[in-house]
């Protein structure tokens, strides 16, 4: 598989190599900051990463599965074979995180807080299951991985659409999208951070239907789809629009009348589907102007994604897979 004589090295893969962590993954952050890959490598910085473990590997912010991506596309540049035993490393690692039940925690073995949740927020299942994904399917330059790894990713993606499947929330037996997180063991929403309430996700979940819409369309997956693009529609904000400038270095957010816009709250009561808002002291909140400034523009609390997903993505999905509404 590895055969070929050239080994030219890739600065940034070079860089990713030295951030890799014992167990295979990666960190999204060093000295409590985000991880700079533009950063030259010096004494200190390298003494840095040496002392971070393994509580640091994580999925988080695309973590681990961003670094996997690199090193792939360093691989078909410079054809050495260093990049590929590093990222099926990352892809081992993966394999280990993953519960039995197909779900994805946002940290592994750190399994402190939130961290053991199966999470769906910010993609970070999703991100998982993609790699694993191309591993299974030898695309987007996965093809060079190994056999075996192959055959592990296969068994690895069937078990994560189960979860999938299982953890869209059914309101009155009619099932919905999906939330951000949920216990690894009931496989019921969770809360994480205090401003992020047991909810559905309307962001991560066009992520999560996109995934399945990847996948062979089975009864079980039209069934899923098309539940949640039919919740999405119902569940639409019409004529506003959500927008972010920077004042003073700062994001600022505002949500404005616009009769041309139609946009979705990031988040939704599990029951009763209004948009809900978390705060810092762990207050939920059902006007977006009602939490504080520093949560309202710290934070993105709406999102335009599903518009693609039911006007573009969901339509030509139904004619790929010779399916009606």
């Amino acid at each position: 598989m590895l055969s070929c004589t050239a080994q030219t090295k890739d600065t940034l893969a070079e860089k990713v190599l030295l951030y890799q962590l014992p167990n295979g993954g990666w960190g999204k952050q060093l000295d409590k900051k985000a991880v700079d890959y533009s950063l030259p490598i010096n004494k200190a910085l390298l003494s840095k990463i040496k002392a971070s473990g393994d509580d640091h590997a994580t999925i988080d912010n695309n973590a681990t599965t961003k670094e996997i991506t690199i090193l792939i596309k360093a691989y078909e540049s410079t054809k050495n074979p260093t990049y590929i035993k590093s990222a099926e490393k990352g892809i081992n690692y993966l394999l280990t995180m993953q519960y039995a039940n197909g779900g994805f925690p946002q940290y592994y073995p750190n399994s402190a807080i939130y961290r053991k949740q199966i999470t769906y927020n910010d993609n970070a299942m999703i991100n998982a299951l993609s790699i694993l994904y191309n591993v299974t399917e030898g695309k987007n330059g996965f093809e060079v991985i190994d056999e075996n790894l192959k055959t592990k990713s296969q068994s690895a993606v069937a078990k994560g659409i189960d979860c999938i499947l299982k953890t869209q929330f059914v309101q009155k037996g009619k099932p919905t999208i999906w939330g951000d997180q949920y216990n690894e063991i009931t496989l019921k929403p969770e809360k994480a951070r205090a401003f992020e309430p047991a909810s559905l996700a309307s962001a991560e979940s066009v992520s999560i239907v996109k995934f399945l819409m990847m996948q062979p369309a089975t009864p079980e997956i039209e069934k899923a789809v098309k539940f949640a693009i039919q919740w999405f529609k119902t569940n639409k904000i019409e004529g506003y629009s959500y927008n972010v400038v920077k004042k003073d270095n700062k994001a600022v957010r505002t949500l404005a009348e616009d009769k041309n816009s139609v946009i979705w709250a990031r988040f939704y009561d599990l029951e009763t589907n209004k948009p809900i808002f978390g705060d810092r002291d762990g207050s939920v909140k059902y006007n977006y102007n009602d939490i504080s400034e520093e949560r309202r523009n710290g934070y993105s609390w709406f999102v335009d994604s599903p518009q693609k997903l039911i006007e573009k993505d969901y339509p030509i999905w139904l004619e790929k897979n010779q399916l009606t509404e």
